[in-house]
């Protein structure tokens, strides 16, 4: 049985239940609390770290922190999507103008491991149809763990500063960048546009002199140097910023108006003339065996640098080759990011729980005894499925040596990619006589269908479908998602009290909630939480999601196998939902034109393309697709490239390509706005046939589309 907490906090901080015991709290009373608390340490979370001016001490503020972890120690259930428990600093402020990056600050690949890294090497070649002879130099650099920062000089001036935000558009920091003084006011030798990238961080030493000075003063001290570096280049108030020691490397760049170099390394090399400092031990390295080797001598030397690392990053050194490599939808082909190990940390598997998530796959979840893993108290690890808890992999061999792992061991957790807890490594030596192998149910703990594992899946999956209450709750969710219709008052908590309801059992439920509850709007508003204004508010903002882009409509359907930049790559596709759906509807699974083009879509494999067809094709699924969409204005994609000869032409390639390799053939195009297909048909535009073309290029002639060679489409889109 858990110990009971008790907690109490004093008269004068107005708590609404603070001289009550916690074990007295009724559940009512408890969520009541718990709401209080998060306002009040988010009031003193804002004074204290925006606005540089504590309304309270720090033995006040801490006495709220054990309140309010107390409370959701006795009831975990409530515990709420904003606890102050999951919260280090102030929030991002308010104040700051947005800026639109004209470049794209896009995040980077990660490699785990030395195979990894020669992995990369070999994806690069690949791409660009280089063997294993040809010479490709990289340049590594330290990954500094900080806060990513634009700096945009014009005329050699500094204008503005934006944090990297959604890598679209982050927030306007210009003031406080000005006061940091590794970062030039004036540049000697710049192009008249330059945007300079890199890295807002502060040292070991500083860090430790910062929090030193805050426990003098009596303030609160930061939890690691990244956090009170972002939350230095965050203030309101530049003159707090400039209190603050911080620094900044420089790495790369975005929007120039003109090259800066023809190299990654003399490209640095100028920043470096310009007066950034950059970091010494980047390096030119000659293959993957050189870059592992320069990552073993900067993770040797990680303790003495006197500032945090996570890895050390890799980029081709040839601009002209990043060019060709280009990017995916997120990510630079050009370059990776070789993560350190995650530190590791020994405490005890508590329980194994099961979830069942919105594709019915019943996942297994170590709750642990907390422990300190990198900084952060880890309390629940992944267990991925049944073959991992048993020391097996996904064919049968063992791993961990074969050890499986079970209630009541002491285990090894690791932050993998220092984000994801997962658990490494069991102690059989201190493993309880009474420990008994973990069998995972064939049953949902949910709705009690059958949970099955079929043929080369390593997943064991409900088969209640929408029978099944969690996966109906998730999909909900995962429809409300800040990447899918992200309405603004309807959250995880509020699509399960809907559901509870009944209120809410399809998607399309949530548009006609407005014109079902005229009278029921009364029982809305009448709710714990709700009033006239809340309520209308939320009806208000799901008619403000009425209108919705494609790629969004397509990601919340929760198709498995269909993340946010699958669910982008389709809609640049096919553009409209129109074409969408009659191409899914149409298309037969490993066979005909709509399925070769559906394939043929760069990054969108048999799997991928398998679960949308199914998934469009189902008749309960598709019933409630039709009903959402119904209630819906979907927006067309937008046209990359509006301005490109090719841009909405349908290209097909056949033959053999001697200047491009087909895969960046299939990129660029697309990058023009161009749809790129593996079939020809009708509403092919543009036939590009190298030498060996067959067949494609005699239909093409009997449907009288356009055919060039190579040189005449290289031509045609300026690459000539």
């Amino acid at each position: 049985m858990r110990e009971v907490q008790v907690a109490t906090i004093s008269e004068n901080m107005h708590s609404p239940f603070g001289e009550t015991a916690v074990a007295e709290l009724t559940r009512d009373q408890a969520k009541a609390e718990l709401a209080w608390l998060a306002g009040a340490l988010v009031a003193a979370n804002t004074a204290y770290h925006r606005d540089d001016a504590p309304d309270i001490s720090d033995a006040e503020y801490d006495a709220l922190k054990r309140r309010n972890a107390a409370i959701e120690a006795e009831f975990p259930d409530l515990k709420r999507s904003d606890s102050p428990s999951d919260v280090v600093g102030g929030a991002i402020a308010e104040g700051f103008g947005k800026i639109k990056h004209v470049v794209r600050m896009l995040s980077l690949g990660n490699a785990f491991d030395d195979d990894d890294v020669r992995d990369f090497d070999q994806r690069i070649r690949k791409y660009l149809g280089l063997v294993d002879d040809d010479a490709l130099t990289y340049t590594a650099e330290p990954k500094i763990d900080g806060l990513s920062l634009s700096l945009r000089y014009e005329g050699g001036r500094l204008v503005q500063a934006a944090t990297r935000g959604d890598g679209e558009t982050g927030e306007n920091v210009t003031a406080n960048a000005r006061t940091i003084a590794d970062i030039p006011q004036k540049l000697k030798g710049a192009p008249d546009v330059l945007e300079v990238r890199g890295e807002v961080y502060m040292s070991h030493a500083d860090f430790a002199a910062l929090n030193a000075r805050q426990e003098e003063k009596g303030g609160k001290t930061f939890a690691n140097p990244r956090n009170a570096a972002a939350g230095s280049l965050r203030q309101l108030d530049a003159t707090i910023t400039k209190s603050r020691p911080l620094r900044f490397f420089a790495y790369a760049w975005g929007d120039v108006s003109a090259p800066l170099a023809e190299t990654q390394w003399d490209a640095i090399a100028r920043l470096a003339a310009m007066g950034f400092s950059t970091n010494p031990l980047t390096q030119k390295c000659d293959g993957p065996t050189q870059l592992i080797a320069h990552y073993k001598r900067i993770e040797a030397q990680r303790a003495d640098l006197g500032y945090d690392i996570d890895g050390v990053v890799y980029k081709v050194d040839d601009l002209a080759l990043q060019r060709r490599l280009g990017f995916r939808s997120t990510t630079p082909r050009w370059a990776v990011a070789h993560k350190f190990p995650a530190e590791l940390a020994w405490t005890v598997l508590e329980a194994i729980d099961i979830q069942v998530g919105r594709t019915g796959a019943l996942s297994p979840v170590a709750r642990l005894r907390p422990v300190t893993v990198g900084g952060v108290v880890v309390s629940n690890a992944t267990l991925h499925n049944e073959d991992y808890i048993a020391g097996r992999d996904g064919n049968g061999a063992p791993i961990r040596g074969g050890r499986d792992i079970r209630v009541g061991d002491h285990v090894q957790v690791y932050r993998a990619g220092d984000v994801i807890p997962k658990i490494n490594d069991v102690d059989l030596a201190r493993r309880p006589k009474d420990a008994k192998p973990y069998v995972l149910p064939t049953r949902c703990p949910e709705c009690g269908s059958d949970a099955i594992r079929e043929e080369g899946d390593a997943i064991r999956r409900c088969t209640g479908g929408i029978i099944c209450p969690a996966q109906a709750v998730e999909k909900l969710k995962h429809f409300v998602s800040r990447a899918a219709f992200d309405i603004e008052g309807l959250g995880a908590k509020q699509v399960e009290q809907f559901y509870s309801d009944g209120w809410i059992t399809t998607p399309a439920d949530i548009f006609t909630l407005r014109a079902r509850f005229d009278e029921g709007l009364q029982q809305l508003k009448n709710r714990e939480g709700w009033g006239d204004k809340s309520a209308t508010n939320l009806f208000d903002a799901i008619d403000e999601k009425r209108q919705i882009s494609l790629a969004r409509l397509i990601f919340s359907l929760g198709i498995r196998h269909v993340g946010e930049n699958s669910a982008a790559l389709l809609a640049n596709h096919y553009t409209s939902w129109a074409n969408f759906e009659d191409a899914m509807t149409t298309a037969t699974i490993g066979d005909g034109p709509a399925w070769d083009a559906l394939t043929s879509i760069d990054g969108v494999g048999t799997v991928m393309a398998t679960s949308v067809v199914t998934t469009m094709q189902q008749e309960a699924e598709r019933a409630s697709i039709d009903l959402l969409v119904a209630q819906l204005d979907v927006q067309d994609a937008e046209l990359r490239a509006t301005d490109s000869p090719v841009a909405g032409k349908t290209v097909v390639f056949t033959g053999t390509l001697e200047r491009m390799t087909r895969a960046e053939a299939k990129a660029r195009a697309e990058s023009l706005g161009a749809k790129v297909s593996g079939s020809v048909s009708a509403k092919t535009d543009i036939l590009v046939a190298g030498p060996g073309a067959g067949s494609k290029a005699k239909k093409a002639t009997e449907l009288g589309i356009e055919t060039m060679d190579e040189d005449t489409w290289l031509a045609l889109i300026g690459d000539a």
